[in-house]
C-alpha cells in the first residue's frame, strides 16, 4: 500500500448546468498532484482548501483518500457517456477530488476506527464519502453522484491523529482499530431501492 499522488486545491468558481442555466459556485473539488513533501496539519493539508467545510473539511474530515482502483471505472464511464468518442480517457490523480491518490487500499479493507501510518503520520478512518452536486459538476454529467454511491467507489475520509509530512511514493500501514462498523456497510446502507441498479 502506498500514495500515488497527493493533491491540493484552491477555491475556485464551479459552474453547473442545469435547466437551460448555468450557475457558478465555488468549490475546492479541483486538485492537482504535487511532487514535494507536504505537511498534513489537524485540519488537512497545507495549501489544499475546501469552500463547504459542512462536506470536506473540519477535525474529522481533515483528509480525502480515494483509492487510484477506481480510476478504471470513471474512465471507462466517461467514454461511454461521450458518444463523439471511443478514444481513452486518462484521468490525472486528483480528478476526483481527493488529497491522496492510494494504491493497495479499498473501502472494503477499512473500517472506522482503522489507523493508517504513512511515516510520522497517523490518519484514522471516520467516513465514506457522501458526494454532492459539486462531483456532478467536476465529472461532467448528472448520474456521477448515483454511480459513485451505487458502486461503493467512494474514498474514505480521514482525521489527523499526529501531523507531519508526507510525500508521493510514501508506504501506508494499516493498523486496525475495533472494527464494528466496516465502510462498506455503510455504503452499502445509503442505497435505496432503484439506486441499486447503475445508470448505463
Amino acid at each position: 500500500m502506498h500514495i500515488v499522488s497527493i493533491n491540493l486545491g484552491k477555491v475556485v468558481p464551479l459552474f453547473i448546468a442545469g435547466s437551460g442555466s448555468t450557475q457558478s459556485v465555488v468549490s475546492g473539488i479541483r486538485k492537482n498532484a504535487v511532487d514535494s513533501p507536504v505537511q498534513i496539519r489537524r485540519l488537512g493539508l497545507e495549501g489544499d482548501e475546501q469552500a463547504d467545510l459542512t462536506v470536506h473539511g473540519g477535525i474529522d474530515k481533515a483528509v480525502y483518500l480515494y483509492p487510484y482502483e477506481h480510476y478504471a471505472f470513471w474512465e471507462k464511464t466517461l467514454v461511454s457517456l461521450n458518444k463523439q468518442t471511443s478514444q481513452a480517457i486518462q484521468l490525472a490523480p486528483g480528478a476526483i477530488g481527493e488529497n491522496l491518490t492510494t494504491l493497495g487500499i479499498l473501502e472494503s479493507d477499512l473500517w472506522v476506527g482503522d489507523r493508517l501510518n504513512v511515516g510520522d503520520v497517523f490518519l484514522e478512518v471516520t467516513e465514506p464519502r457522501a458526494p454532492c452536486y459539486k462531483f456532478a459538476a467536476r465529472m461532467g454529467y448528472r448520474h456521477a453522484v448515483k454511480h459513485m454511491l451505487q458502486s461503493g467507489f467512494t474514498g474514505v475520509y480521514l482525521k489527523v491523529l499526529q501531523q507531519g509530512s508526507v510525500q508521493a511514493g510514501a508506504i501506508i500501514t494499516l493498523q486496525p482499530g475495533v472494527r464494528e462498523v466496516k465502510i462498506s456497510d455503510i455504503n452499502g446502507r445509503r442505497l435505496k431501492g432503484h439506486q441499486r441498479e447503475l445508470f448505463p
